[in-house]
């Protein structure tokens, strides 16, 4: 069988003629797209210079910057498109993605949630970039904002992209909202000490950090009385709020308050449990003033509480009476046999 060639040699020559016809049109649609391109990234930056300028909305002015620059590039392309194919029209794109309205709206619905979230959070901003935030277990600093997600980079140097959609329905934590921001510890100090007194150390040791703020000033307040502490809250205020400086200035105060506070001989105790030994009776039972549970008394007197180590004594002194008597009684009955024998 004899294979002809002629055909397809022919069909590529038509379509490389067709090709060197149409090229000064490719060139000129390559021309206008790069024209859209860099008039798209000069209106980006223009937008980007104007927020930073105004130091306001600066994340949306960011985010309208990349859109606008999105759509021009995108009509760009739409005209490189006509005059490269002259027979092409817009409409032809979306027919030959094979995608509807109603398909958009099903295959997009999550994207379009996140992107009006994203253009409510830029507009109102609760927080910016540079921001920490916390929202459920993540917490971090803020390093992007755009229309589908937000950016957040954790303390120990790890990236989270968080969708707009869950922001905006999630609380969130602004650790940097103020310039000022407030710190406790609580403080546990034995029973047996002076509170008051410990409560003057712990205010001394906060004002000799240097980064604790004098105003709004700290203050310390009897918190708790806990099982084996009289529990005192120290507070105090810093500025920025940021994690790094929390850290620090925690560091420098709870070192300062445990120095002060072991310097002065104020106790800071284990966790404790006191035994107490019931002695009542049916007698006594419900009668304060005749039992040594610890409870109080009032005014009436109290019999003094029980010790160990008496009743321990008190057992060894009644077991060696016991034994004495027990050597006596033996030693009578043997002299008693004696007697007994010898008379016989």
């Amino acid at each position: 069988m004899k294979l002809d060639m002629s055909d397809a040699l022919q069909s590529v020559r038509a379509m490389g003629q067709g090709f060197v016809e149409r090229l000064p049109y490719i060139v000129i649609a390559l021309i206008v797209f790069a024209l859209f391109s860099v008039v798209g990234r000069l209106v980006r930056s223009t937008m980007r210079h104007f927020a930073e300028k105004r130091r306001k909305h600066l994340s949306l002015g960011l985010v309208m910057g990349r859109l606008a620059h999105g759509l021009i590039v995108f009509i760009g392309l739409l005209i490189a498109l006509v005059i490269a194919l002259p027979g092409f029209q817009p409409a032809q794109l979306i027919q030959l993605l094979g995608i509807s309205s109603v398909a958009i709206g099903f295959a997009f619905k999550d994207i379009l949630q996140n992107f009006l979230a994203g253009i409510l959070i830029l507009l109102t901003e609760p927080f910016r970039i540079g921001d920490q935030i916390r929202v459920g277990e993540f917490e971090g600093t803020v390093e992007d904002i755009q229309t589908r997600a937000t950016f957040i980079k954790t303390y120990d140097g790890r990236r989270i992209v968080i969708p707009n959609g869950n922001l905006f329905n999630q609380s969130v934590i602004v650790n940097t909202a103020y310039a000022e921001r407030r710190f406790d510890y609580d403080v546990g100090v034995g029973y047996g000490d002076d509170v008051e007194r410990a409560r003057a150390l712990i205010l001394e040791a906060i004002k000799s950090v240097p980064d604790v703020l004098r105003e709004p000033a700290p203050d310390v307040l009897v918190f708790e009385l806990a099982g084996s502490t009289v529990n005192i809250r120290a507070r105090w205020w810093v500025k920025p709020p940021r994690r790094a400086d929390e850290l620090q200035v925690r560091d420098a105060v709870l070192f300062a308050i445990k120095n002060t506070l072991t310097q002065n001989g104020i106790d800071l105790p284990f966790p404790t449990q006191q035994i107490l030994f019931h002695d009542q009776t049916e007698a006594s039972d419900g009668d304060r003033s005749r039992q040594r549970e610890g409870w109080p008394a009032g005014q009436n007197e109290v019999p003094p509480p029980a010790r160990l180590g008496l009743a321990v004594e008190q057992v060894a002194r009644e077991r060696e009476s016991s034994q004495e008597f027990s050597n006596t009684s033996k030693d009578e009955s043997r002299n008693h046999s004696s007697r007994d024998g010898s008379g016989a």
